[in-house]
This record gives structure tokens, C-alpha cells and sequence, in this order.
């Protein structure tokens, strides 16, 4: 008995030991003990079970929370699906897919993709994976990639459901390396001007990007506009080696510097095979941070005209630091400086996220994005181009030559809403789904169907309709004439997109784009009439 009550003493003194200790450790010992002592102490006497995997994780997230908008944690299968897109390929079946009413249905099979080789069709239904359902039972996109993707070699088996064919028909599709572009579009846009559409800045950009331009120029470009718009950025690398193409030998693209990390400067090299050609450089408020670099360099350097409207102001460097696991941070080390100086960063505060985010919304309230007019630069923000010595200004984003403000007389509330609802896209895919085969058969050029197809009026009624049901309706008869031109325009685009690529969606989209038509007029000298 005398045992059993010294053990039941020392298990009850335990907790109190416990504190006595970790305070009397605390006063000299560094942050990192501290952090330490403190997982030590929840792990052992926390009152519930924990998990010490996810314990450590929300530290690192709560840590990194209180620096800047843009150091972050990802764990393995976040930093993989973050990376894929950047990589320049994947591996999986090789579709383009959607989904509509809880079914996948394919949009395109990738040329040459294994899909493709076994005879999958566009239109097709993958109700099946490995025999287990997906169809219908409301499974998240992310965990249908999740099982169409997988290692080069292996083999997946899909059951399709295609129209005109009784039963569920059996694939076996053998898995494979699928090359992933960031050049949306390349085209000669008019005689002589050649645009690219550029999405992202990943490992394979730069060769894709020459690709694209020498076959503008067999095809007589002397003119680029190199559309930036939305591009969210990608690898510093792939920007420098862009921006290259462009300059001069020792042109300044870029430089970092931070508290920690001496200046380093990225310099043309001279070899740029693109020196001598005009380049219009289109921007908006979602271009951030390697198309930030690319336009930046651009401007300072006196070497082509930005048009468009202030970007993003993403100039932080992030250093990637993989931990064992598989997981990353990815810390802010440096700000990220144009050729004359100015810093890309736009203005935050440390631990404030809600504020950053909010950043468009209020450019938005301001006036920003309709006035130039509306922005007050101060005059310690004041900068000078290189060679011209125009002024610029920093304070973040990189702000046009030329301005063109966003029309909101033909993106109107009723459109914004439509598509906040998906009653456009859902509209659209039904559609596409049931009059592939046949547009197919009718148009075998995009020339011909580019000059003769039309958006039926069903479809426009079928929105409108939809639209009325879901308590979506134009404020008035004006308002209804102002959106089905441009609802139209996007359709129609949209069915070009399905029946061949993102090339021609972009082909007819950018015939209404004040920004693209602004960079035309500018490249040709001749002022193109509104599309509608």
C-alpha cells in the first residue's frame, strides 16, 4: 500500500514538475527552445490526443503568417500540385475535361496523348475509374484529378458513356508524361503584328516563347505585342531569359536585395534575337510578379510601350526551402527592383492578409481601374527611364504608358452575375455537348467558322431564361441589349475553344478587347472600330 501511494504522488506532483521546469528552462533558452519546450509541453501533458505532424505545421503557418502576404508552408501534396503547373508537364491520361451535372465530360483529348491513342472521344462521359463511380456522386474536381493522374507507365481503366452508343464502353489507358503549355495563343493578329499570349512563367516559357515568335516572323511579323494580362508570374529564370530577348548586352532586367541577401543584378546578355523588333507589352491588375519583371524591364529600358492598367505589385522574392517530407516553405528573402530602381512591391502590413487581399476591391472603389487620374504618386516615388528619361513611378505595380481604363458599359451587373452563378459556363457546356459532332462536320476551318457561325438565339434564350429562374434578370430592356452582344462574343468563343484550342478562343476574344485593340491600333497606326 505504502508503494502504491508514492507512485500515485509522483504521478500527481508530475504536471506541476513539468511547469516548474520548462519556466526555470525558458529565461536563457533561445526562441527556438522556447518553440521547442512548448510542442514538448502540449505533447505530453495536453489534456487531449494530438497531432504532432499537424501541431508542427500550424506553428510554422502561424509564424509565417505574421511576415508577409507571400512567405507560406505547403505540405507534400499541396508543393507537388503547386509545382506541376510551372514544371511543364505531368503525368496522367491526357484530357481536357469539365463537368457538367456531376459528370465529367471530356472537352479534348490531347493530341497524341494516351487518351487519344485508345480512342476517347471529345464529348465523352468517364463515369468510372478503376470501378469505382464518379459520376453522380458529387466528388470533388480535385479528387477526380487525383485519380486520373498518376505515375508515367501505369494503367488506369475508365468507363465511358458515349452518345449514340447503348452501355458503358471499357478503356485501358496507359498513363504518360503530358506536356503542360503557358503559350495560350500565337497568331498573326494583322499583317505584320504577331501577338503571344503568355499565361504563366514556367520551366519550358522560354522555349516555347521562340518557338512562337520564329514562327511569327517566317509568317512577316515586325511588330509583337506580347500580352501579359493575368499572368500571375512563375520562375524568375524563365523571366530574365525572356526580358533577354529583347535588350541590349548589359541592359539591366532586374535586381533583388534584402536584409540578408547582398543585390544581385540580372543583365541582358546580348545574344537577344528580338533587339531590333516593336514590342507592345499588355498588363492588367492581375499581372504580378515574373510578368511584373519581363514589362518592368521593358519600360525602363525605353524598349517598347506598356498598355493596359497598373499591375498586381508582387516583388518579393521567395526562397523555396523543401523539407524532408516533401513539404515547403517558401520564405521572403528579397524585394525584387526595376532597372531604375523602383521597387515592384506594392505597400502592406506585416501579418495584416485580409488587408492585401482586399487591395483590387478597393482599386476598384477608388476609381483606379476607370481613371488614371484617380492615382496620386508622390514625388519620392518619382523615377526615370534609362535612356528617355520619362518619368516613372514606383510604390508598387508597374503603372502603363498607356492607360486603358475597364469598360463596365459592356460588362454589365446582369453578365457579372450570370457568371457568379455558372449559368453561362453550364449553359455553354450543354450546348457544346450536344452539337460538337455536328459543328465539327459543318466547320473545317477555323476561317469558316470564324466568318459564318453565329450563336443561335435558343442558346441567348436558354441563359435568359435560366438566369430569370435562379432571380437573375436585367435592371431593364437596356441593360439585356448591352450584355447578349458581348454574352455572344464570349460564346462564341468559347465553342471555338471546344472545336479547336485556347489559340483560337484568344483569336476571337481579343477582337473586343480594348487593351489588345489599343496595342493594334498603336502597332499599325489605324484605329479599328469597336467589335460591337
Amino acid at each position: 500500500m505504502m508503494k502504491k501511494a508514492i507512485i500515485i504522488l509522483m504521478m500527481s506532483l508530475l504536471p506541476v514538475i513539468g511547469k516548474a521546469q520548462i519556466k526555470g528552462n525558458i529565461g536563457n533558452a533561445s526562441p527556438l527552445r522556447k518553440l521547442q519546450l512548448a510542442e514538448m509541453a502540449i505533447t505530453n501533458f495536453y489534456v487531449d490526443s494530438v497531432d504532432e505532424q499537424k501541431l508542427a505545421e500550424d506553428a510554422i503557418r502561424g509564424m509565417l503568417e505574421k511576415l508577409d502576404p507571400h512567405s507560406t508552408y505547403t505540405d507534400a501534396k499541396e508543393t507537388k500540385a503547386m509545382n506541376e503547373p510551372l514544371q511543364g508537364d505531368f503525368e496522367g491520361i491526357g484530357v481536357q475535361f469539365n463537368m457538367i451535372e456531376d459528370t465529367v465530360v471530356v472537352l479534348q483529348p490531347i493530341v497524341n496523348g494516351p487518351s487519344e491513342k485508345v480512342g476517347i472521344l471529345s464529348g465523352d462521359r468517364i463515369v468510372s475509374v478503376n470501378d469505382t463511380a464518379i459520376a453522380g456522386v458529387k466528388m470533388a474536381r480535385i479528387d477526380i484529378m487525383k485519380r486520373l493522374r498518376g505515375k508515367k507507365g501505369t494503367k488506369v481503366k475508365l468507363g465511358i458513356v458515349r452518345r449514340g452508343v447503348k452501355g458503358v464502353l471499357p478503356f485501358v489507358v496507359t498513363r504518360a508524361r503530358i506536356p503542360v503549355h503557358t503559350i495560350y495563343a500565337a497568331y498573326m493578329i494583322r499583317p505584320g503584328v504577331g501577338y503571344v499570349r503568355l499565361e504563366s512563367f514556367g520551366m519550358k516559357t522560354h522555349d516555347e516563347f521562340m518557338n512562337a515568335v520564329d514562327s511569327l516572323q517566317k509568317k512577316g511579323m515586325k511588330s509583337l505585342i506580347l500580352d501579359l494580362q493575368d499572368n500571375g508570374g512563375g520562375f524568375l529564370q524563365s523571366a530574365v531569359q525572356i526580358a533577354n530577348e529583347f535588350l541590349k548586352d548589359h541592359d539591366m532586367i532586374v535586381y533583388t536585395e534584402g536584409r540578408r541577401s547582398r543585390r544581385h543584378n540580372y543583365q541582358a546578355i546580348g545574344n537577344g534575337r528580338l533587339q531590333k523588333i516593336k514590342v507592345y507589352v499588355l498588363v492588367n491588375e492581375l499581372s504580378a510578379s515574373a510578368a511584373e519583371i519581363v514589362t518592368g524591364a521593358i519600360q525602363d529600358n525605353d524598349r517598347g510601350t506598356v498598355i493596359g492598367r497598373r499591375t498586381f505589385g508582387k516583388g518579393l522574392v521567395q526562397r523555396p526551402l523543401d523539407l524532408p517530407d516533401g513539404s515547403m516553405i517558401r520564405l521572403t528573402i528579397a524585394h525584387y527592383y526595376t532597372p531604375s530602381g523602383r521597387c515592384i512591391q506594392k505597400p502592406y502590413r506585416k501579418g495584416d492578409l485580409k488587408d492585401y487581399e482586399m487591395d483590387l476591391e478597393n482599386r476598384l472603389k477608388h476609381g483606379e481601374l476607370f481613371h488614371p487620374d484617380s492615382i496620386h504618386f508622390a514625388d519620392s516615388l518619382k523615377y526615370y527611364t534609362l535612356r528617355d528619361h520619362r518619368v516613372v513611378y514606383g510604390g508598387g505595380g508597374i503603372m502603363p504608358d498607356c492607360f486603358v481604363p475597364l469598360d463596365t458599359t459592356r460588362l454589365t451587373r446582369y453578365h457579372r452575375l450570370l457568371s457568379a452563378k455558372s449559368i453561362i459556363i453550364n449553359a455553354y457546356l450543354k450546348y457544346a455537348d450536344a452539337n460538337r459532332t455536328a459543328l465539327k462536320a459543318r466547320y473545317k476551318s477555323f476561317d469558316a467558322f470564324n466568318r459564318d457561325y453565329a450563336i443561335p438565339q435558343s442558346l441567348l434564350d436558354a441563359i435568359v431564361a435560366e438566369g430569370k429562374k435562379e432571380k437573375v434578370e436585367p435592371k431593364d430592356e437596356t441593360e439585356l441589349k448591352t450584355t447578349l452582344p458581348y454574352l455572344s462574343h464570349q460564346l462564341k468563343a468559347l465553342v471555338a475553344r471546344d472545336l479547336w484550342e485556347m489559340n483560337e478562343y484568344f483569336r476571337i476574344w481579343n477582337e473586343q478587347s480594348d487593351i489588345v485593340n489599343k496595342a493594334v491600333e498603336l502597332a499599325t497606326g489605324s484605329r479599328r472600330p469597336a467589335a460591337f
